[in-house]
């Protein structure tokens, strides 16, 4: 059974950075792709980054590029999303997904997700 656990979020300022965590269990992970999405009440789920299951390709929201970094190390298991200059508009759960090979930025084409991790940006 596939298990995917995000960590590392939290209470930052604005410009502060934070790097959330994603570790994924029971199937071999550098069979799937894994996607960054983020919610807040009242909207829909929102993709915001992913990586392809190599790491050789990438893909990010207009809103995150340049300042978000999605990154796996297979051998871990894990996934990441570094974020900088955070803004108080990035403050949402976020979840990673987990789907096969390659990264698609609609969620409901994703088969495994989290639980969400909240980050929150105080102005």
């Amino acid at each position: 059974q596939v298990q995917l656990v995000e960590s590392g979020g939290g209470l930052v300022q604005s410009g502060d950075s934070l790097r959330l965590s994603c570790a994924f269990s029971g199937r071999p992970f550098s069979r799937y792709a894994v996607g960054w999405f983020r919610q807040v009440p009242g909207k829909e789920r929102e993709f915001v980054a992913g990586i392809n299951w190599s790491g050789g390709g990438t893909n990010y929201a207009d809103s995150v590029k340049g300042r978000f970094t999605v990154s796996r190390d297979n051998g871990k298991n894990t996934a990441y999303l570094q974020m900088s200059s955070l803004k108080p508009e990035d403050t949402a759960v976020y979840y990673c997904a987990a789907r096969p090979m390659v990264v698609q930025t609609t969620p409901t084409l994703y088969d495994y997700w989290g639980q969400g991790t909240q980050v929150t940006v105080s102005s």
